[in-house]
């Protein structure tokens, strides 16, 4: 998620915007507008915080809802994308740039189904909801295809946005639940092969 944040969010949301310092700016409102939105979904979710003491199951789902709401924000910027590189006129950039994403939303949509599966959903449920986190990147496809010229000026605060939400249930939720019971080592060591393998790919597949 993190890899996915910096190299399909925001370095291409700051390359869409035509002046840097402009298209910087938009990029910071953005991922400050995506962190707020995902912290008000967080605090009107009923629930305990995942660290504390009196954990329970129930707490744990919360949590785990909103990194699906997170991966499901983070689709649709990256759907509307394609369709932009499509509507462009540029099918190769577009076709590029379709593959990239859909490889890199294999892992989000594994993630997604395994965190379902435990807190003992059923395989079928678990799928259905994965891939439900993915129908909204066609949906942004179709959007953006269809409204290119509104959906073009747009798209660097859409992507910024997702960021946001990436970053906000990265830093308070993902990092904290994975450095729990004296696994602090070999978490790191997970984020850092985890961003090198996505870094790669989204750099390699466009």
């Amino acid at each position: 998620m993190l890899a996915a944040t910096s190299f399909s969010l925001i370095i291409p949301a700051i390359e869409v915007g035509e002046d840097d310092i402009k298209a910087a700016i938009i990029v910071v409102i953005g991922i400050l507008l995506g962190g707020i939105f995902l912290d008000i979904t967080d605090k009107y979710t009923p629930h305990v915080h995942m660290l504390s003491k009196d954990v329970n199951t129930s707490s744990s789902l919360a949590k785990i809802w909103l990194f699906i709401i997170a991966i499901t924000i983070h689709n649709f910027p990256e759907g509307l994308a394609v369709g932009v590189g499509f509507g462009s006129g540029n099918i190769t950039n577009g076709m590029t740039l379709a593959i990239g994403i859909a490889l890199q939303n294999i892992p989000e949509g594994l993630a997604v189904s395994l965190a379902l599966l435990r807190e003992k959903y059923s395989k079928s449920k678990a799928f259905l909801i994965a891939l439900l986190t993915g129908l909204v990147e066609p949906l942004g496809g179709l959007i953006g295809i269809s409204i290119v010229e509104i959906a073009k000026p747009i798209l660097p605060l859409g992507l910024a946005f997702a960021a946001g939400a990436m970053l906000f249930v990265i830093s308070d939720e993902i990092i904290p639940e994975t450095h729990k019971h004296e696994y602090e080592r070999e978490a790191t060591y997970g984020v850092l092969i985890g961003f090198v393998i996505m870094m790669f790919l989204d750099i390699t597949l466009g």
